[in-house]
Order: structure tokens, then sequence, then C-alpha cells
């Protein structure tokens, strides 16, 4: 069976206060392969498909994928990181111009700076030493 995303329409819906977007299941998605290369260290326990079983985890993992997305609709992207690189994107048929001005995060992930303190309080976030 395959993993669940981290967060829901509905979810994001009460985190923003509104109703959730249009496309809000991709830019959802979207949003969580973000996270998840956020979380490339981190350990914390799953069941067999991958998803969290700590209620607290899966909390903070639903927060960051919301705060991400919240991101995204308060820059004007759309979970691509076009808004970053280029001044206009047009889908179909593809039309990209003007560079717009280039980041370091570009080349990366760019957390929002609520996701990646979700991560951070829930200790999910590399750095974190366990001792047994």
């Amino acid at each position: 069976m395959a993993r669940q995303p981290y967060a829901t329409p509905e979810a994001l819906a009460a985190w923003l206060g509104t109703p959730a977007p249009a496309g809000a299941e991709r830019m959802i998605a979207r949003a969580c392969q973000d996270i998840d290369s956020a979380l490339l260290t981190a350990v914390y326990p799953v069941d067999e498909d991958g998803d969290p079983t700590d209620p607290a985890v899966a909390a903070a993992l639903s927060d960051a994928v919301c705060a991400q997305v919240e991101y995204w609709i308060a820059t004007g992207d759309d979970g691509t990181g076009a808004s970053g690189v280029w001044d206009s994107v047009s889908i179909g048929p593809v039309s990209l111009s003007g560079r717009g001005k280039s980041s370091s995060a570009t080349a990366g992930v760019e957390l929002a700076p609520r996701a990646d303190r979700a991560l951070r309080r829930a200790g999910l976030t590399p750095g974190r030493v366990i001792a047994w």
C-alpha cells in the first residue's frame, strides 16, 4: 500500500482558515516531497507503508506541509519553485520568460519558515542526537 500524504485539503483549509485553493491536492503532494527531502536523516517510528505512527510526529508533518503550501500561496508559487527562477511561466504551450532574481535556495528545497519550525519543534530535523 502507498504512503498517505501528511496533510489533506481539509487540514489545509483548517490551517488557512479559508477553503483550500484549487489544486490543493497537487500542492500538498509537492509539499510532502519537500518535507520528505528535509527529513532525509530523521528517525521516527513508521508503519509498514512508511506512515508515521506517533500522533505528535504525524501532526508536526501535517503542520509542516500546510505551512509550506501557505508559504507558496503567499509568494505566488505553485510548488514547482518556478516563481524564484522565472519572471513569468506558462504551462501550455510552454512559455518561460525573463530570469527572476536568483537565490541559492532555488538549487535545493526552500522550506517555509513555519514549516521548518514545525519540524524542528518535533525534533525531526538533522542534528538531533539520540542517546541509547
